[in-house]
């Protein structure tokens, strides 16, 4: 099964360019044919009716679609253990751009226009002691500026890594998860923004042999927030594993679109995200693509998005997709459902003695407690929850 959707065909080369001369659009057949490019100026710019950009409110996007110049600069502090290294690197480093490449303009732009990477590397069968915590500061009301971070975990090494988005302005980034050969890599990307914050943020990750890859996108805050995370397959026996926690509130526009590329075969994974809508004009988008091409057999995929929907005037979109070009696979399949509370689990509690407002937040918390039980770290599982309840107190539930 598959999708059809336009698009333009090309494929990416050196990281200035794109390779395969004259772009042609065709009506897309698969998201194997989606143009990548480090290159800013091989994409056009995007009007909105094109299909990754059609839930996209493009004039809220403060010109990073059109090519804003940055005018300002985010501050990254790095929180590490001793095994862990971090280094502040030029745009010349040949480790940049190993994990993925831009499949989008403002994904391209950030790549062409941020001047410092960091790159935190795990070594060879080194078990970091403690998290590391990443900490984006935005570069400040009305300013706009570009980043670049790139996490490696060498060969059977392991880590969690923490990245914690804050602050106010406009914000674009590529982040690459590179993992070597059975290492086990554990992420969680806080995008916890001031309320006037635009943050457009493309994850590439690359997954050796027999290594493990938990990637959380946890969305809180911002005006507008797009996240694209994107995992393929170094060799065969990989797995990965992406989950979502969202909690949208009036006016915001949260936007998570994830894209599995089953390239390897014998590779395993597991897609989950569910989110929480209130207030009016609160939109939240969720884009599930897997890709299971000829040569993945064996894989074994499943996608999954829930959306509860706590006041009028919210909406929520949810589109998976799956595409399959080899019958000889494990298992493959997709589910999604949007609605409000559901009226038996509130009178089930109520009729044991529980007040409506009490019900109401236990039916939320359980509807999140499968995702937030995943977290590993206790400090962001406490502070999800606290701000979960925050948001439940705001809306009078």
């Amino acid at each position: 099964m598959s999708t059809a959707q336009p698009a333009v065909l090309g494929e990416a080369g050196d990281k200035g360019q794109a390779r395969g001369g004259a772009r042609a659009v065709v009506p897309e057949a698969s998201r194997a044919e989606w143009f990548t490019s480090y290159d800013v100026d091989a994409f056009e710019v995007p009007s909105g009716r094109e299909e990754m950009w059609r839930f996209t409110p493009m004039k809220r996007l403060a010109g990073l679609h059109t090519g804003a110049a940055a005018t300002g600069t985010a501050t990254v502090a790095v929180d590490a253990p001793a095994e862990v290294s971090v280094e502040r690197v030029g745009r010349d480093d040949d480790r940049l751009g190993q994990g993925g490449v831009p499949a989008d303009r403002i994904a391209a732009q950030a790549y062409s226009s941020f001047t410092e990477a960091v790159v935190v590397t795990v070594g060879t069968e080194q078990r970091a002691s403690a998290p590391t915590t990443i900490t984006v500061d935005g570069p400040g009301a009305g300013q706009v500026a570009y980043g670049h971070l790139a996490v490696r975990a060498e060969r059977f090494a392991e880590a969690t890594v923490v990245l914690d988005h804050r602050g106010s302005g406009v914000y674009a980034d590529n982040v690459e998860f590179v993992l070597a050969d059975g290492a086990k890599l554990t992420v969680v990307s806080i995008q916890d923004w001031a309320d006037d914050a635009v943050h457009v943020s493309a994850h590439h990750a690359r997954i050796g042999r027999d290594a493990v890859l938990k990637h959380t996108t946890v969305t809180l805050g911002g005006d507008l927030v797009r996240v694209s995370p994107t995992a393929a397959f170094a060799d065969r026996g990989a797995e990965v594993d992406l989950s979502g926690v969202y909690f949208a509130d009036a006016h915001q526009h949260f936007e998570l679109r994830t894209f599995v590329d089953h390239n390897q075969a014998n590779c395993t994974s597991n897609v989950v995200y569910k989110g929480a809508l209130q207030g009016e004009d609160a939109h939240t988008v969720w884009i599930g693509d897997v890709l299971i091409r000829a040569v993945a057999e064996g894989t074994q995929t499943y996608e999954l998005n829930r959306n509860l929907l706590l006041t009028d005037g919210a909406r929520a979109d949810s589109v998976p997709n799956l595409e399959i070009e080899t019958g000889e696979i494990a298992g493959a399949g997709h589910a999604s459902a949007t609605g409000r509370f559901d009226d038996e689990q509130l009178f089930y509690l109520q009729a044991r003695g529980i007040p409506e407002d009490q019900a109401r937040r236990l039916v939320v918390r359980g509807f999140f407690h499968e995702l937030i039980a995943r977290i590993g770290v206790p400090e962001v599982r406490e502070r999800l929850e606290a701000a979960i309840e925050a948001e439940l107190e705001a809306v009078g539930a």
